[in-house]
């Protein structure tokens, strides 16, 4: 009860990028998962997990702003695309590949967010 209460409150007082970092860590996390339950031929979790990172693309997806993004925004959507349908093919065939492709371009987008917040957090700093 108390973890899940800290969870929430630190979900509702995270700053933008912040969430963007939990959702791809969020995404991540469940892939593994799923790679886990392909390899040991269990269905069910399979496909909870890929559920669940499917889930958060759809969201990383819908929070786009292609008036702000422009074509990195436009880049963003085709990468999230092909994770959604690498995702699918992994949930109808059970092959791991598709699962190692969408992790190998999550842990790459991940690491380049945490880089961009970093050096933003960097500039907030000089400049206040």
């Amino acid at each position: 009860m108390g973890y899940a209460k800290y969870k929430k409150t630190s979900v509702e007082s995270a700053s933008r990028e912040k969430l963007l970092l939990m959702l791809y860590e969020g995404a991540i996390k469940f892939t593994k998962r799923a790679i886990i339950a392909a390899e040991n031929k269990d269905i069910a979790t399979r496909g909870e997990n890929i559920t669940k990172a499917y889930d958060i693309i759809l969201e990383l997806m819908n929070t786009l702003d292609f008036k702000v993004g422009g074509e990195v925004a436009e880049n963003l959507e085709q990468l999230y695309m092909f994770i959604t349908d690498e995702l699918t093919r992994a949930n109808i065939t059970g092959k791991t590949e598709h699962l190692n492709n969408v992790l190998k371009i999550l842990q790459t987008l991940y690491d380049g967010w945490k880089e961009a917040v970093e050096i933003l957090k960097k500039k907030e700093v000089k400049g206040a």
